[in-house]
């Protein structure tokens, strides 16, 4: 089987910091809540299950393209990791 292309590869990995997680997650909340709000009041105003859901499902893909990337603004905050310490000699 042959590997990924590397642009791929970097796009699939979805390296973001610690901050940028917290970000997404306070982005999808509030999001899901106000895309589930509106929905329903299109929905209501239209008399419309249809516009319902359709309102609701493109409002949601949209979500999804902006927090699943990897985009810069979920890495500004990249971790510092402690070198690797060599282990001492071994017991005698």
């Amino acid at each position: 089987m042959d590997a990924l292309p590397e642009s791929v590869q970097r796009l699939v990995e979805g390296k973001i910091d610690f901050e940028g997680q917290k970000r997404v997650d306070q982005i999808t909340r509030v999001a899901l809540v106000a895309i589930t709000i509106v929905s329903f009041l299109v929905g209501f105003a239209l008399q419309s299950l249809r516009a319902t859901f359709g309102t609701f499902g493109s409002s949601t893909i949209l979500l999804i393209l902006v927090v699943v990337p990897q985009w810069p603004i979920y890495n500004h905050h990249p971790v510092t990791w402690l070198p690797v310490k060599e282990k001492e000699a071994k017991a005698k």
